[in-house]
């Protein structure tokens, strides 16, 4: 990933929760004709489990992403944060030099990981379990799968093949226009504050977290 040391984020804390919010990683790593492979993937983290943590999900069994891994366990898992389009007439100074080009803002994650597949019934039921708790707590009435068939469920969790992601490394970059001088930082802060658009919202709450740190 390309990311300027003015971008770049180490703090750690800030990169867990950066990974806790994101709902989807993308999960990629060299496939053995030479391209990569990539899939989809809800992840549970463990902040806990070893140095750096541990990610947990798992594959459709016709997924053939899995047999790569199963050979080259190196991956990278993509948490990508709020992101939004920046217009040059939200900075102030564009009324003195139109020096100005539209960018983009930003927040993401990558893990670089070891990955571990594994197929044990039990083992996949555990992870299938803890997945749809995290996902169904905060309702009212939650799901979880023991309020279908024993023998759906058998048969579905055969359907799978389970995937533990060793953390070796967390990389983060937050582009939420550090290169800015103050006054424009603020126009797009309040430009992005004002959307309607809930997620160019999130980018400006992210903006004033980080500009309200010290560099």
């Amino acid at each position: 990933m390309y990311n300027p040391p003015l971008f770049r984020e180490q703090d750690r804390e800030v990169l867990h929760q950066l990974i806790l919010k994101a709902r989807l990683a993308t999960l990629v790593c060299n496939g053995s004709d030479g391209l990569p492979e990539v899939s989809h993937l809800p992840l549970l983290f463990y902040a806990g489990d070893g140095e750096n943590g541990s990610l947990l999900g798992h594959f459709a069994r016709a997924n053939p992403h899995w047999k790569t891994l199963s050979t080259n366990p190196d991956a990278i898992a993509i948490f990508m944060g709020p992101d939004a389009y920046v217009s040059p007439t939200w900075y102030p100074t564009k009324q003195v030099h139109h020096k100005h080009v539209p960018t983009w803002n930003y927040e993401t994650v990558h893990a670089i990981c070891k990955a571990e597949i594994f197929d044990d019934a039990e083992r996949l039921r555990d992870a299938v379990s803890r997945l749809t708790h995290r996902h169904e707590a905060h309702r009212a009435a939650p799901w979880n799968i023991d309020q279908a068939p024993s023998d759906f469920i058998g048969a579905q969790i055969k359907g799978i093949i389970g995937i533990k992601l060793t953390i070796v490394e967390l990389q983060g970059k937050r582009k939420l226009s550090q290169n800015r001088v103050p006054e424009d930082r603020e126009g797009v802060r309040n430009a992005l504050s004002r959307s309607e658009d809930l997620i160019d919202n999130e980018v400006s709450a992210s903006m004033m977290e980080l500009h309200s740190r010290s560099y």
